[in-house]
């Protein structure tokens, strides 16, 4: 190499560097940031997020993905492919819950195909524009540009094709029941999907239309992968699919409209009426680009890097996106519903798409604090469907999912509350918690699986065939505990407030002295044998006792206690990080892929890829070691997070793990939902303003704040000194100025006092929280 081609090198990576390293003081347009392919560079043994790219609206009823994987395939779309088999309409939570009704879209040119794999083109990633709001990509094979614009129910798709009399599009129904009709005289496809993953659904439909501003030349229908007569213009039975094809000059533009409905193909054409009707492919995309500008705008952030300001508003769209609205707005406009509850069409909002196990603990306290309207219509739908299914969802996909553990519908509806939200059926609600949180449901995963022997004993027993009792009896005490913060904002009676009070301790029972952490307990009170704190599963759930050992939010100053004292709790959360990421995979008789994910991060035992111990950084705060959870958020948010496919540490569940993220940029986090309060952390941008919906603003500065300087100084709020962990809901709302003071090494002196803690319901029960 010579030495003039040497020096032009290493400038061009000096370059590059400060680019990367450089501020930014300002985003104007935060949906032109985001990165839908984050996460998308994921497989069965290994989640950087398992996300797909979707092109929807906020919280909207159908998205598009582009498709690599098979019909069915949960990995429906992984950034290491080299082929596209369609364009679905999605309604998918996450790879592992898999997906309901959805239907494909494939164009083509020269021969039509069948079989997807025949039908499949190769892309590549250079050739693609994903936004939230458009989508584009070049099918090679096809010699197609296919570009996809959305609304909350339809969306606008757009074809370049080559010359030829054989351009296509092939519309795909899916199997276990489908059916396609071509309408000649209006050049329109109806049909519907009935395929769904989880629950049990006998009169489940995805009614969609499609229709094509260009006159169809030919058609072909197909019935279980063989074509029906040219005269037959219609198919039904367990896998069906039309191919219309157009006589097209080379760059010749085809629009495609296209719309569903869980209620009837006339609700379909009324979605499709009422939110493209006459609009251009421009007009849709300028309202969709508009949308995700009016959502992400609420929380603008600045002083940050380029990757910093990328992976925030990615993972800000992420909590935007889920649940899905299952609603549909009637002739009248007003709101009704497929149930998946009972199958009947009835008044009212519902969602669905979202496992309360994973986003109880940021992603709905989050909407509570920054978009409380869009909850307020999701508690009506909460209410909905215990109304008409008799328990409330704790995964809903669409309907009853049989997932996880926990009764963690529980904090959803309490948080809610206390948070102030209103315009909903709370006492319908507060029905439905107790319902669940005193009896078993059809399934685990609803109601409280061992709920006779938790009422009885205080704990889930280990040895009476319930599978991750420990976990459970955990999850339960805190559950109990939403349900007493509840109780009391109702005004209950006092003996119903103290009933929950006193189940929210039941978490002691699994405390084990001899090693200091959570451990399963016997029906007769003996500890189970033998027992590893490395084990996962087993007792616990995708995790071991050393991340479910902290999960007793509403109480870490009884857990401190129960750990010897402050000092020692703060050395057993140092030991999270010090220790090897040992494991003991045995319950599972393989390693899964969350244990691979804490296992490659080289973070100890601590697993930020999954849910449990996702809060357990901020608990320093607890203990009077705040500096330590500056540090280790911080480390957390720089090592774990990127703007890029592999940009998450595991699974991106329902929008979660952003909300993690989303929360910490900005300096706090909900350790304990169903609390008033915000835990500190340490601030990632010099600058933030949150918009929220009552017009005031909450404002973040944290001058001089870099990746050196991680530890906060001094801090006030609205020009006074703030010496406390926290700051509460209400000050929050009112509006507040949040002003860090920023340094490089840690400030041991602030926030050490005992007046200085977080909420614990210890303190509370002592009467020295005020």
């Amino acid at each position: 190499m010579n030495l003039r081609y040497l020096i032009c090198s290493l400038s061009l990576l000096c370059s590059i560097g400060t680019l990367s390293a450089q501020k930014i003081d300002q985003v104007e347009r935060p949906e032109e940031w985001v990165n839908t392919l984050m996460g998308t560079d994921s497989k069965v043994s290994m989640s950087n997020g398992n996300t797909y790219p979707a092109i929807a609206v906020p919280w909207g009823m159908n998205f598009w993905s582009p498709q690599t994987g098979k019909m069915g395939d949960g990995w429906m779309y992984t950034y290491s492919s080299d082929k596209l088999r369609g364009f679905k309409q999605t309604h998918q939570p996450s790879p592992w819950m898999n997906d309901y009704g959805q239907f494909s879209i494939m164009p083509g040119s020269g021969t039509p195909e069948i079989d997807q794999d025949k039908r499949a083109s190769w892309f590549s990633h250079k050739s693609e524009t994903a936004k939230p709001y458009y989508y584009s990509v070049y099918l090679a094979d096809a010699d197609v540009t296919t570009e996809i614009t959305p609304t909350e129910r339809a969306a606008v798709f757009r074809f370049t094709f080559p010359e030829g009399d054989s351009s296509f599009v092939a519309i795909d129904a899916f199997d276990r029941g489908s059916e396609v009709k071509f309408i000649p005289e209006e050049n329109k496809i109806v049909g519907y999907s009935s395929r769904y993953s989880r629950g049990k659904y006998e009169n489940f439909k995805n009614y969609f239309v499609i229709y094509f501003d260009k006159d169809v030349t030919f058609t072909k229908i197909w019935k279980d992968s063989v074509y029906q007569a040219a005269t037959e213009n219609a198919a039904a039975g367990n896998h069906t699919g039309a191919i219309v094809g157009f006589k097209t000059k080379r760059g010749e533009q085809v629009n495609m409209r296209v719309a569903s409905s869980f209620i009837s193909y006339e609700q379909a054409e009324l979605n499709l009426s009422r939110e493209v009707g006459a609009k251009s492919f421009a007009n849709v995309h300028d309202e969709a680009k508009d949308a995700w500008n009016k959502t992400l705008s609420r929380v603008k952030v600045g002083g940050g890097t380029f990757e910093q300001l990328k992976t925030f508003y990615s993972c800000l769209y992420r909590t935007v996106l889920f649940p899905n609205k299952l609603y549909e707005l009637d002739k009248n406009n007003e709101p009704v519903h497929w149930s998946p509850y009972n199958g009947k069409i009835l008044p009212g909002r519902m969602f669905a798409g979202t496992g309360f196990w994973d986003t109880f603990r940021a992603l709905y306290p989050f909407l509570n604090l920054v978009y409380p309207e869009i909850n307020v219509e999701m508690q009506e739908g909460l209410a909905n469907a215990y109304k008409e299914g008799g328990w409330l969802p704790e995964w809903s996909s669409p309907g009853y999912a049989n997932i996880m553990v926990g009764n963690n519908s529980a904090s959803v509806v309490s948080d809610a509350h206390i948070k102030g939200l209103r315009g909903y059926d709370i006492e319908t609600l507060y029905e439905a918690l107790l319902n669940g949180a005193n009896n078993e449901g059809p399934m685990t995963a609803v109601g409280r699986a061992g709920a006779p022997y938790y009422l009885e004993l205080g704990y889930v027993p280990y040895d009476v065939g319930i599978n991750e009792n420990a976990a459970r009896t955990l999850e339960y005490a805190y559950d109990d505990f939403a349900i007493y913060q509840l109780a009391k904002a109702l005004k209950k009676p006092k003996k119903e407030i103290e009933l929950y009070k006193k189940r929210s301790l039941n978490y002691r029972h699994l405390f084990d002295p001899s090693t200091g952490l959570m451990r399963g307990k016997n029906k007769d009170g003996s500890f189970q044998k033998p027992f590893s704190p490395f084990t996962w599963g087993d007792a616990f759930t995708e995790g071991n006792s050393w991340h479910y050992s902290w999960s007793v939010f509403h109480d870490i100053e009884g857990l401190a206690r129960l750990m010897g004292g402050h000092q020692a709790f703060t050395t057993k959360l140092d030991s999270v990080f010090s220790l090897p990421p040992v494991f003991d995979e045995s319950y599972y008789g393989g390693v899964i892929h969350e244990i691979r994910e804490m296992q490659v991060a080289n973070m100890g035992q601590y697993a930020h890829g999954n849910q449990p111990i996702q809060h357990m950084v901020y608990l320093y705060n607890y203990a009077g070691e705040p500096w330590k959870t500056q540090y280790w958020a911080r480390e957390t948010m720089d090592r774990m997070y990127t703007p890029y496919p592999d940009g998450y540490c595991g699974d991106e569940d329902n929008g979660q793990t952003s909300a993690w993220y989303v929360f910490s940029a900005l300096g706090f986090y909900p350790v304990c939902p169903a609390v008033n309060e915000y835990v500190f952390g340490a601030p990632l941008f010099e600058k933030a303003e949150i918009t929220l919906a009552n017009g005031k603003t909450v404002s973040i500065q944290a001058d001089a704040n870099s990746a050196e300087n991680k530890y906060v100084q001094q801090l006030s709020v609205d020009g006074k000194a703030h010496g406390k962990n926290f700051i509460t809901h209400e000050q929050l709302q009112k509006g507040s100025k949040i002003d860090f003071t920023m340094g490089a090494q840690p400030n041991k002196q602030r926030g050490t006092q005992a007046a200085d803690f977080p909420y614990s319901l210890s303190l509370e029960m002592e009467g020295k929280y005020k």
